[in-house]
């Protein structure tokens, strides 16, 4: 089967692309002439510049994690200009353990409107970009195991089918708003203003501005930022001396709640 596997990915701790690459790596090792995966990272802000176009010979694994139940609304222009033509598409969202809501079946339409075949779909657990509680180093190796056997099920439709139905996944339609959480007095709170802070312990290494995904956070002066920000937790979790924080009375009390409220293990729902 002559066929080239794209892995596509959009991942500021790194979860989602371990699930992708996975996916991806293992499709191709059964392919009768596997090749390197051809990797599009476009967690940063330069990439989401370039146009991207695949063919029909062409597998495509696009990763997205799940922001307040939906694909984060950031990365709707980019990803309503990516052209499928009859590429074959394996959608998958990454949430950290709370719920996907309507993330999947909303990439899922977003890559069929522009010209892909839905062949499969899932959606796995990573770690909370809020937490270093929630779902813990996951996706961890039961998760990848998922991971590897998902990845043998769609070799196998892909190599035994050709006409590809429209591909049935949990959520809803219209999409349902924006998950928005709550204050004590159990009214909603908006967040998306909060930013990071930057403590005494910052030695200006710079990392924090490499990985920003929006490029928000001004490498002269690392403490303020000149865009915004999307709580992916990149800042956060990468910086090697802690520095970084958050302390907005509404965030933190979201996360205490999140860590208490979604505690249980979540497993990874998947769609051939």
């Amino acid at each position: 089967m002559k066929k080239k596997t794209n892995a596509m990915y959009f991942s500021a701790t790194d979860t989602t692309k371990k699930i992708v690459s996975r996916i991806a790596e293992k499709i191709s090792e059964n392919l009768d002439k596997p090749s390197a995966v051809n990797v599009i990272d476009f967690t940063l802000p330069d990439v989401r510049k370039e146009p991207v176009s695949f063919t029909k010979e062409d597998i495509v694994v696009v990763g997205v994690p799940v922001y307040a139940g939906r694909v984060p609304n950031v990365l709707l222009k980019y990803l309503n200009s990516v052209k499928g033509n009859d590429a074959l598409a394996i959608p998958v969202v990454v949430y950290g353990n709370r719920n996907y809501d309507d993330a999947l079946i909303e990439l899922r339409d977003i890559l069929e409107l522009n010209g892909f075949k839905i062949v499969a779909g899932g959606a796995f657990i990573g770690e909370h970009s809020f937490s270093k509680m929630l779902a813990k180093d996951r996706p961890d190796e039961k998760d990848m195991d998922i991971a590897s056997d998902f990845a043998i099920r769609i070799y196998k439709k892909i190599t035994t089918q050709d006409n590809f139905q429209i591909l049935n996944v949990k959520g809803n339609t219209p999409y349902r708003k924006y998950y928005m959480p709550k204050n004590k007095d159990d009214s909603p709170v908006d967040i998306r203003k909060v930013t990071p802070k930057t403590n005494s312990n910052c030695t200006d290494c710079k990392l924090c501005a490499d990985v920003c995904p929006m490029g928000s956070i001004d490498r002269e002066d690392v403490s303020k930022l000149n865009g915004i920000c999307i709580k992916c937790g990149a800042c956060i979790k990468k910086c090697p001396s802690q520095a970084k924080f958050y302390d907005d009375a509404d965030y933190l009390r979201h996360k205490y709640e999140l860590e208490i409220d979604f505690a249980a293990r979540s497993e990874p729902e998947l769609f051939v």
